[in-house]
């Protein structure tokens, strides 16, 4: 369902095993936020929590919450070098449209049931 690519889990495993957490994982997840709606995080983590989906992608273990995996179906986890040193960047099919920063992007809504009203009556 979620892949990292060779580069990135090359990557992520030395960042795992410079903090000797060989054992731990990567979580992926999704929050409101950026210059589209939405950005990506990536946090590594030891255990995945119990509502947690784990899949594993060449050696690497990707813990993602059922929020997040709505809007990760399909995703790659790549490492990027570019001239900031490099990071790492998810690569959805889900996007709709994505900011030039490539950290943030929308995703067309199908559930209409998330409506926000932010106006106060006294």
């Amino acid at each position: 369902m979620i892949n990292v690519s060779q580069t990135a889990a090359s990557k992520i495993t030395d960042l795992l095993a410079e903090e000797n957490k060989q054992n731990s994982g990567l979580r992926v997840f999704v929050q409101g936020g950026g210059c589209s709606g939405f950005q990506y995080g990536l946090m590594i983590e030891d255990a995945p929590g119990a509502a947690d989906q784990t899949f594993e992608s060449n050696g690497i273990k990707l813990y993602i919450d059922p929020i997040s995996i709505r809007y990760l179906k399909g995703a790659e986890v790549d490492f990027v070098e570019n001239f900031a040193g490099g990071g790492f960047t998810i690569k959805n099919p889900n996007a709709v449209t994505t900011c030039g920063c490539g950290q943030s992007f929308t995703v067309e809504e199908s559930d209409q049931g998330e409506s926000h009203d932010s106006h106060h009556h006294a």
